[in-house]
């Protein structure tokens, strides 16, 4: 499989070398499959490495000024065998396949063959004396060549996309509010998509309980205990004395109610609630796609 991006470089230094290394890592962290040279025999494997740069999705030249003495005046250098190779298939490329890095090269020279081309290039160039180095900007402009993005963000969107954006986020943030799953009141009724949120929240302050759900089948729920719940337990008979309700506690992590069962919940404080559940409806993934959810009735014990 073709790499998504060849890099061609010259071995100036020790320096230059780790920093064509780190520039590559950066690279390999975005995601993309980046190769580059350094374990290349030219003695030895020159048809498959020609192979691996003419077939690469795209090149990228990292041009100091030794790269472009080497590309000119050495034929027979890892970089003049590199530069013959790619200017033979250059012609027959996408725009976008080939591009060049600028580093220690305040001049911007580039080899002969390619003057007459004007590649899209990127200037890596650092100038301490005015504490300014490539970064984060540079690779994220990088990152625009190989996706075929315009260069400049400020033109690269429409308001009216700008605009369709925003509405995007507002949307998600307000599927999100946390006003949207919780109901102060001591007692209510209430259909909670329980895939969107992990808790609903009832009542509040020392009578505030945190209810997660988990779906189990088409006529039963999880109702789990955690860390915002001290305990709860399935109230296993219809006719319970309400003032003795917290015999149903348990150690258990979950209960299972089915339909029309209630279940008691002691919160950190340990006061009471009694939900009950009225309505399960798993996921339907089909054209007309149904979420998870389920109704349920509660009351917050006051008097106990």
């Amino acid at each position: 499989m073709a790499a998504d991006l060849f890099i061609s470089y010259a071995w100036t230094s020790t320096e230059h070398r780790e920093w064509v290394r780190l520039f590559a890592s950066q690279l390999h962290l975005i995601g993309y499959n980046v190769k580059i040279d350094e374990t290349v025999d030219y003695g030895s494997s020159l048809s498959g490495f020609m192979q691996e740069i003419t077939d690469s999705s795209h090149v990228l030249l990292i041009i100091d000024e030794n790269y472009v003495s080497r590309a000119n005046d050495m034929p027979d250098s890892g970089v003049g065998i590199e530069n013959k190779w790619i200017g033979g298939v250059f012609s027959n490329k996408p725009a976008n396949w080939l591009s060049v890095v600028f580093v220690r090269n305040p001049e911007n020279k580039l080899p002969a063959w390619l003057i007459g081309h004007n590649p899209k290039g990127f200037n890596f160039n650092a100038r301490p004396e005015k504490n300014e180095f490539a970064g984060a900007a540079q690779v994220d402009a990088v990152w625009r060549w190989v996706e075929g993005l315009p260069a400049n963000k400020a033109n690269a969107v429409t308001l009216a996309e700008i605009r369709k954006r925003a509405t995007r986020i507002e949307r998600a943030d307000a599927l999100r509010n946390p006003a949207n799953y919780a109901n102060p009141a001591l007692n209510g009724r209430i259909t909670f998509q329980h895939k969107n949120q992990r808790y609903f929240t009832v009542g509040q302050g020392e009578f505030e309980f945190k209810i997660k759900f988990a779906e189990r089948s088409h006529n039963s729920i999880y109702v789990y205990f955690d860390n915002e719940l001290k305990a709860l337990g399935l109230i296993t008979i219809p006719n319970y004395d309400r003032q003795a309700v917290d015999s149903f506690l348990t150690p258990a992590r979950a209960a299972e109610p089915v339909v029309g069962q209630s279940v008691v919940l002691m919160n950190t404080h340990g006061l009471l609630c009694i939900i009950t559940i009225d309505e399960v409806q798993s996921e339907v993934n089909s054209t007309e796609y149904i979420p998870p959810h389920v109704t349920f009735s509660y009351e917050v014990l006051t008097g106990l």
